[in-house]
């Protein structure tokens, strides 16, 4: 009962029913669009469902293929240690290979502990090539797309949030290429109880910014792309 009940004395349900409130006792249509938009961005139903269509979305093109170069794009760190996404493709990587061995490329500034962490979970012996192709995905893309043949078949491995962007990029550069992502917190559906129809959800808020950042990040490289305004 508490775990249904608890969601409604969260603030951003108290400002829900308040903004509800206003809505009856002002009658302006402009409070019940606020309301409805408010209401409609932070619904968990809804919500999952935009996590299972951008899921369903990025799955489809995550099959690998044989003979291919397996590509982890970069997720920070230092020359002493790796962040945790950078684990999780890693061990992406380790679970795609099953223990086979082929060529690997991982794009990063601090080369030593992705060598060392991938060369300690893998048994046969890799071609690996690792170095720093950008500070970003955009320049990432462009340094590959130099070094490698288009015709190459090529394997992305990146978290499941970026997917949708490396995608785009695969197109954009015209590679022969599949994807396989890592799954992240940002895209793990929320439950959802009776309750979840009245209420709203901070993470539902979060999910939609994240999402608006990454189209957005993609198109303002587009046009600057086109326009011979960024430069690799």
């Amino acid at each position: 009962m508490k775990d249904l009940l608890e969601p409604f004395l969260y603030p951003q349900n108290i400002f829900l029913y308040c903004l509800l409130l206003a809505c009856i006792f002002y009658r302006k249509k402009g409070l019940w669009l606020l309301l409805l938009g408010f209401y409609l961005a932070g619904n968990t139903y809804f919500a999952n469902m935009v996590r299972s269509h951008y899921a369903a979305q990025i799955g489809g093109s995550s099959l690998p293929q044989s003979n291919s170069t397996y590509i982890v794009l970069g997720c920070g760190g230092s020359a002493d240690a790796m962040p945790a996404c950078a684990r999780a493709r890693l061990d992406r990587l380790g679970e795609v290979l099953g223990g086979q061995s082929a060529p690997v490329i991982v794009t990063t500034r601090y080369c030593q502990p992705y060598q060392e962490y991938l060369l300690s979970q893998q048994q046969q012996p890799l071609v690996l090539d690792c170095f720093n192709a950008g500070d970003n995905t955009y320049q990432e893309f462009s340094s590959l797309s130099q070094r490698l043949n288009q015709r190459q078949r090529l394997q992305f491995i990146t978290s499941d949030f970026h997917g949708w962007r490396v995608t785009k990029l695969i197109e954009y550069h015209q590679l022969n290429a599949g994807l396989s992502t890592v799954s992240s917190q940002t895209f793990r559906p929320l439950n959802c109880s009776w309750n979840c129809m009245l209420t709203v959800n901070l993470s539902n808020y979060d999910l939609y910014s994240k999402l608006i950042a990454e189209y957005a990040s993609y198109l303002v490289w587009r046009v600057s792309a086109e326009t011979a305004i960024w430069q690799p």
